[in-house]
């Protein structure tokens, strides 16, 4: 036999190149190994085009179906050759070397006839399975109830580090556990994921947790060692400890953010991603901020020294700046409903932005800290008071000055002509002290 020529098969490769695809050749001095010892001319290509734009370009075309090879999208026979046409692996996560698509099935079939294969280059193989998979996307049916990788959990990652973050998604999302191969695959790859899985697409996976099971999410990014990668400076909390409450427990301040973050979504804001996002990051300030004194840790201002932390991370998140100015914005101010306010004060707090989240955040601190409630309960209250307008709470003239201008001597009548005053003031009536001096003396005037 002639030597084979792929001439034909470069010319294929360029039409689909020309249409704004990809495609190679696969191996090619293997497969021209392979059609002199079978004499068969028979061409396996790799392409990232779908399978209907590659009708538009070869009308003659035929689909292949599921049956005939794992990846195997389409057949084309043109001059005595058949061309085979496999979905190439075209994930931004997946490892470098399966970039390239080196074998496919039909290479291995034939091969297969000229005598045993070693098993090392059988089981490389199930890389192309997970990229071409309509159904499963990677992923063994969750009716199992567990997390699982289709095939060989390490040979699929490295078709798509990303499907370690999906799992987490999933495992998060469903509730349900990942399967223990398909975990320890996931550990052991954690330098590659973090390696080759972009940033943006750990956060739009991220971004797909719900906010009642986020908490879940971000345990399994601590436990399998990519936290470490993305959010050192959160993961760094596991070694930080602090006193859970008047108890003595000692607890790492991670644990308590990753209970805050469980927590919050318990209250009034079921849905809220942003707060609980804020939550994981509310106590970040304490890595930078802990201090040892006679016995004890304290963490003073780390809640402005955290926001300024969660900037610079949530910038190296990607995140929009908007997004970013939110979350800042909560953990700077997390901790203002945390102690006992005076009327001013929580009027104070009533003024700040995305007040009703604060609340959250630190009723959801308390829950995880298993603390008491009473300055919570205290602000509560006051909150109530501050939906009065301020001039009712704040009279123009106290007791004593009413009692100074009009000549009364203490008793009820100061105390009527108080709420009188207060009720004039609400009213629009009085707006000045000077006509709250005479409002004072004209219902003494009134009363003889």
């Amino acid at each position: 036999m002639t030597q084979p020529s792929f001439k034909d098969a470069i010319t294929i490769c360029k039409s689909i190149m020309r249409n704004g695809f990809d495609a190679h050749v696969v191996n090619t001095q293997l497969q021209h190994d392979l059609i002199i010892a079978l004499h068969d001319v028979a061409i396996d290509l790799a392409t990232d085009a779908p399978c209907d734009e590659l009708a538009k370009i070869f009308p003659n075309l035929i689909r292949a179906e599921d049956k005939d090879a794992p990846g195997l999208m389409a057949l084309l026979r043109e001059n005595e050759a058949m061309y085979r046409f496999y979905c190439m692996n075209i994930a931004d996560a997946s490892l470098p070397d399966s970039s390239l698509t080196r074998l496919t099935p039909t290479i291995l079939s034939r091969m297969r006839k000229l005598g045993p294969l070693p098993g090392s280059l059988v089981s490389g193989m199930t890389s192309l399975a997970p990229s071409c998979s309509k159904s499963s996307q990677g992923f063994d049916d969750f009716s199992k109830k567990e997390i699982k990788l289709e095939g060989l959990p390490e040979e699929t990652l490295r078709s798509d580090y990303l499907l370690s973050i999906r799992a987490f998604r999933h495992a998060a999302n469903y509730d349900l556990p990942i399967e223990p191969n398909t975990w320890m695959s996931i550990v052991r790859s954690s330098q590659s994921i973090l390696d080759y899985v972009p940033i943006q697409q750990i956060m739009e996976e991220w971004r797909k947790v719900a906010a009642e099971n986020m908490w879940r999410f971000v345990q399994m990014l601590f436990d399998s060692q990519i936290m470490h990668g993305i959010l050192p400076e959160i993961a760094g909390l596991a070694r930080v400890r602090q006193t859970k409450n008047d108890s003595g427990v000692e607890e790492t301040v991670l644990e308590h953010s990753i209970n805050c973050v469980r927590y919050y979504p318990e209250g009034e804001f079921h849905h809220d991603w942003y707060g609980t996002f804020a939550m994981l990051f509310h106590d970040v300030g304490k890595l930078y901020t802990a201090e040892h004194y006679q016995g004890r840790w304290t963490f003073y201002e780390h809640h402005r020294v955290g926001a300024k932390i969660t900037r610079k991370i949530l910038r190296r998140l990607h995140m929009l700046p908007e997004d970013i100015e939110l979350i800042c914005h909560l953990v700077r101010n997390h901790m203002r409903f945390q102690f006992m306010m005076t009327d001013k004060g929580i009027r104070r707090f009533r003024a700040q932005d995305e007040y009703p989240r604060l609340i959250e955040m630190s009723r959801a601190n308390i829950k995880a800290r298993e603390d008491n409630y009473t300055a919570f309960n205290h602000n509560t209250k006051y909150l109530e008071r501050a939906e009065m307008p301020e001039q009712m709470l704040e009279p123009l003239l106290n007791g004593n000055e009413i009692m100074e201008f009009t000549g009364l001597s203490p008793g009820p009548l100061v105390g009527h002509i108080r709420h009188a005053l207060l009720t004039a003031q609400i009213t629009g009536e009085v707006t000045t002290r000077e006509e709250a001096i005479a409002f004072a003396r004209t219902c003494i005037e009134s009363r003889k």
